[in-house]
């Protein structure tokens, strides 16, 4: 099964063995003649692949072993591949929410069950048509003069994207408290979690790119740390600080 897409600036080829992922990807689908600047062919063994990862991670971290469908693995294949394959001009994968407010995109990221959904929410409640979720899980970060963050296909069980880009202001550390305060962080403290949620490659020459590319991410966006609750206000006090 073949169809071409347009992610991230990309025209991507995809020519795999389960319909899910062109479900997926239909409303980035790309009907010009222009030759394809990425070619993806999925395999069974790429999808053998993503279960052996997936079970050995639930393994180390003492989970019960979850059994995915190929169809669903497959897609996991596809976004991996996809990944590494625009590294080198200067794109990469990162885990959070990325909203934007008039046109301007602001990521939160944070650890797994944190809330980023539930903050980003809030301003989509407070914002109204001012504000939208461009991605809600995993968006492209590119990084060129400005840095831009791309809505793509993979965005988490609500699947909130948005096919289209934006200018990236600020990155926020999300985490819970009683109340609502945001600081602003340094690159030396947030790094360590920002390379937790970049997506990292096992080849070296990948992995050295990434890095590379993160280091500049730093270096280029406002950095916060947010703790906060599910009060409309946290949008408020996130807002304020970093659209400023």
């Amino acid at each position: 099964m073949t169809e071409t897409y347009l992610l991230a600036e990309h025209i991507v080829k995809l020519d795999t063995l389960h319909r899910f992922v062109h479900k997926q990807c239909e409303k980035y689908r790309y009907n010009g003649c222009d030759k394809a600047d990425i070619t993806i062919k999925i395999s069974q063994s790429d999808i053998d692949c993503e279960r052996e990862k997936s079970e050995r991670e639930d393994t180390l971290k003492g989970n019960n072993v979850r059994r995915f469908a190929d169809y669903y693995l497959e897609s996991l294949a596809v976004y991996r591949k996809f990944s590494e394959s625009i590294i080198d001009d200067g794109y990469f994968l990162f885990h959070g929410c990325v909203v934007a407010v008039d046109g301007i995109g602001y990521l939160f990221t944070a650890k797994s069950g944190t809330g980023k959904t539930t903050h980003t929410n809030l301003w989509l409640k407070y914002f109204g048509s001012r504000a939208e979720i461009i991605n809600g899980d995993k968006p492209i970060i590119k990084i060129s003069k400005n840095i831009s963050a791309f809505g793509t296909p993979w965005c988490g069980k609500e699947n909130l994207n948005s096919n289209k880009s934006v200018p990236l202001k600020a990155v926020c550390i999300l985490h819970r408290d009683a109340f609502n305060h945001i600081e602003y962080i340094s690159k030396k403290q947030a790094y360590p979690l920002l390379l937790q949620q970049c997506y990292r490659p096992k080849d070296p020459a990948k992995m050295s790119a990434s890095l590379s590319l993160l280091d500049r991410f730093c270096e280029n966006v406002n950095i916060f740390s947010l703790g906060c609750n599910t009060d409309l206000s946290a949008a408020v006090t996130a807002f304020d600080s970093m659209s400023n």
